[in-house]
């Protein structure tokens, strides 16, 4: 990671993401912490549409470092909730998603806990086997994204073994130890949230054991 450009990252990672319909009409996006150094895209902004130089570097305790030049950008709302993750997780890379994946795997969910089982892709995720049941917890959403940091915070508390919480009616947030690991993650995860919605529709339970 120390041999790549996370600014450049970012960029190529959001462009990305668009193409997923994970980061669309501004929403979502990506922050990663290198070398004690946190670079985050600014907040409102077409993320396929991101430079270089619009992106924020911040330290370990959310002060910037270095602003872009153009003063109408702001940092981005999910500062607090990345944060969360840099913290809490000792994480490197923090991705949120408005996947409709992710949106509709909260709403085919009964109570507070998303949960699969026997599912292949499972096996992409740190610590997670084919045989064990997944558990991601759903907090409830909120008008201001900055709201959702306690909240967030008390479900990553109570789930130490997940890299990831959903937002009902909104998104996921995902994290790593790297750019690669966040990025795998979510990749699965959101296959997995896909799965389960389908699964739904069809009458079959996802958190069953076959």
């Amino acid at each position: 990671m120390s041999n790549e450009n996370p600014k450049r990252l970012i960029v190529e990672l959001c462009r990305q993401f668009y193409g997923l319909g994970w980061v669309s009409g501004t929403g979502g996006g990506i922050s990663l912490r290198v070398d004690g150094r946190v670079y985050l895209a600014p907040s409102g902004v077409q993320k396929e549409r991101i430079a270089e130089d619009d992106l924020f570097e911040l330290d370990d305790a959310g002060n910037v470092l270095q602003a872009p030049e153009n003063p109408a950008l702001r940092e981005s709302a999910c500062k607090p909730l990345f944060y969360n993750a840099f913290r809490l997780r000792d994480a490197g890379a923090v991705l949120h998603s408005h996947s409709q994946n992710a949106l509709l795997a909260t709403l085919v969910t009964r109570g507070d806990v998303f949960r699969c089982t026997h599912l292949e892709m499972m096996k992409g995720l740190r610590g997670v086997g084919y045989h064990d049941t997944l558990e991601v917890p759903i907090i409830e959403n909120t008008a201001h994204e900055c709201d959702l940091e306690r909240d967030m915070a008390g479900a990553m508390l109570r789930f130490p073994r997940a890299d990831a919480v959903l937002v009902r009616r909104h998104g996921v947030y995902v994290w790593g130890r790297d750019w690669v690991e966040a990025k795998t993650q979510a990749e699965c995860y959101d296959y997995l949230f896909g799965a389960a919605v389908r699964m739904h529709e069809l009458g079959l339970d996802p958190a069953a054991r076959p």
